[in-house]
């Protein structure tokens, strides 16, 4: 099998409300390659996310990881244990209380309006070929995956999203009412037993996607927890993260 050197910095991107700071992966060969746009989870942009835009990077295509809370600082926002301890609620339980007010400052209208800077980055970068780019989205991010996807439909061609929480609420303002605006195909690949995403909300999620007409497939990772793809985490799972990568580059290779 060909290697595929691959090249990673960092990078800022402008932004209505200031400048992100992200990563960005690409195959050192000097062409340009397909973008896709990987949204963090909530313990934000670090090496864990860098490797895996690296692993895509090497599967040929141009991939951009912006530090969505940018608006708190510049990546990393809170103190995280040192590898090889693994990141875990139960030896900090304080963690969320920090990160909240982080994700909850990321309104409809701000991530609608950040997600249109990202991807216009995308476009004009030399390294992103001409053409729609692909999401993927884990934990937070798959919120943000699927509303990017319904508010810039023209740019999205395909949008996964793996151990998402509060899909499919009973708030107005819940992602899964956003998917007659979708383009895309999706993918989602659900933890198993993740009380952020009870069945109900899997099942409605399903059913707005099949509601609007959507190319989409919904899978339950079964004895997967919430977490199941972030390798520096107590909840990673190895088994569930080798099908998150088989399904997303599938979803990837098939869609641009």
């Amino acid at each position: 099998m060909t290697t595929i050197a691959v090249r990673g910095s960092s990078v800022d991107v402008p932004t209505a409300d200031g400048v992100a700071d992200a990563y960005l992966a690409h195959p050192e060969d000097g062409r340009a390659h397909p973008g896709v746009l990987l949204y963090m989870n909530a313990f934000g942009l670090r090496p864990v996310l860098e490797s895996m835009a690296d692993r895509l990077a090497a599967e040929g295509y141009t991939v951009l990881v912006p530090n969505v809370f940018y608006r708190y600082g510049r990546a990393p926002l809170v103190e995280l244990p040192a590898p090889p301890a693994l990141i875990s609620t139960r030896t900090d339980p304080t963690l969320f209380e920090r990160l909240g007010p982080m994700m909850d400052s990321l309104t409809p209208g701000i991530v609608a309006r950040d997600a249109g800077a990202y991807l216009r980055w995308l476009a004009d970068s030399p390294a992103v070929a001409d053409g729609p780019v692909g999401i993927t989205g884990y934990c937070l991010g798959a919120d943000l995956a699927l509303r990017t996807a319904a508010a810039h439909p023209d740019r999205v061609a395909a949008a996964a999203g793996f151990h998402g929480g509060l899909l499919a609420t009973a708030e107005p303002d819940s992602p899964h009412l956003l998917a007659e605006r979708v383009r895309a195909e999706l993918y989602f690949g659900h933890a198993d037993q993740d009380p952020s995403l009870p069945v109900e909300q899997i099942d409605r999620l399903a059913k707005s996607f099949a509601d609007a007409g959507l190319r989409y497939t919904c899978e339950v990772y079964r004895g997967a927890p919430h977490g199941f793809t972030q390798a520096d985490t107590a909840s990673y799972h190895p088994e569930a993260d080798a099908r998150h990568w088989a399904a997303l580059l599938a979803l990837l290779e098939r869609s641009l």
